[in-house]
C-alpha cells in the first residue's frame, strides 16, 4: 500500500504539479481512504520521498555492526547504501531530482533529509572518536565531508538523466575523502608558548642583483596566522620609522 500511494502522488506531482495536487486526488487515484494514506505519510512531501526512512534505519544497522579499525571507511560504505536506493530506480530519481529543483518546499524537506543521514554518520563517529572537544569537531567533519562527496558524485549522475554507472563519481569523490581523513588520528603534542600576533625582526639583505653596498636591512614581517591586517601594518611602519 505505501508503494501505490507513493506511485499514486508522484504520479499525479508529475501531471498537475505538486502545489496542486491534494491529498484528497492522491487517495482518489489511489482507490484508498485518507486515513491509509496518513497511516503511511505524515503529509504529501513525504510520499516523494517513501523510500528514505528505509535506507536510513540500513545505514543505522550497517554502523552498528561495522569495524571499529576504519571509521571513516566504514561511514564512506554507509552512504554508498544511499546511492544504490538511488540507482535502483533510475527513472524515479531522476524524475524526483527534477521536481525537487521546482519546488521550493520539497527542496527544504530533502534537505531535512540529507541532514538526518549526515548526524547518523557523525553519531557512529563520535563513538570512535569522542564526544567532546576534537574528536567530536572531527565526527562533525568527516560526516560532512562524507555527504558533500556522495551528493556530489550523485547529482552529477542525476542531472546526466541517470546515464552511465553513478558509482564511478561517488566511488571517486569519496576515496578523497578517504585520503584526507583516513590517516589515522596523530597523539596530542605539548602545546608551544603562545606566540605573539605580529613580530618584526631584521636580517642582512639578499644579494641584489647589479651589485650594491649590502649595507641596507631587510625586514622580515613574522605574524601569526589570523592577525588583523591593522596589526601588521602597524609593526611593519613601527621597525621601519626605528630603522
Amino acid at each position: 500500500m505505501r508503494e501505490v500511494l507513493a506511485q499514486a502522488a508522484f504520479q499525479l506531482f508529475l501531471e498537475r504539479g505538486f502545489e496542486r495536487t491534494t491529498v484528497d486526488d492522491i487517495v482518489a487515484r489511489a482507490g484508498v481512504g485518507r486515513r491509509s494514506f496518513f497511516r503511511y505519510f505524515p503529509s504529501k512531501e513525504d510520499a516523494v520521498f517513501p523510500d528514505h526512512e528505509r535506507c536510513l534505519a540500513e545505514m543505522t544497522e550497517f554502523l552498528a555492526a561495522a569495524d571499529d579499525g576504519d571509521p571513516v571507511g566504514a561511514v564512506s560504505d554507509a552512504a554508498r547504501i544511499v546511492l544504490r536506493m538511488y540507482a535502483a530506480n533510475p527513472e524515479f530519481s531522476v524524475q524526483r531530482y527534477r521536481l525537487t529543483r521546482e519546488v521550493p518546499g520539497l527542496r527544504t524537506y530533502e534537505l531535512s533529509v540529507v541532514r538526518r543521514y549526515e548526524q547518523t554518520l557523525a553519531g557512529h563517529l563520535r563513538s570512535r572518536y569522542g564526544a567532546d572537544g576534537d574528536g567530536a569537531l572531527r565526527a562533525e567533519v568527516i560526516a560532512a565531508s562524507v555527504v558533500a562527496a556522495h551528493n556530489n558524485g550523485l547529482r552529477l549522475w542525476l542531472r546526466s538523466g541517470g546515464e552511465g554507472d553513478p558509482e564511478v563519481a561517488v566511488d571517486h569523490a569519496l576515496a578523497l575523502v578517504r585520503e584526507v581523513w583516513g590517516r589515522p588520528t596523530a597523539p596530542a603534542t605539548p602545546t608551544a608558548p603562545a606566540a605573539p600576533e605580529a613580530s618584526v625582526v631584521t636580517a642582512a639583505p639578499l644579494a641584489v642583483s647589479g651589485g650594491g653596498d649590502g649595507d641596507g636591512e631587510v625586514v622580515v614581517m613574522v605574524a601569526r596566522k589570523g592577525t588583523p591586517m591593522w596589526r601588521v601594518v602597524q609593526q611593519i611602519e613601527s621597525a621601519v620609522g626605528e630603522n
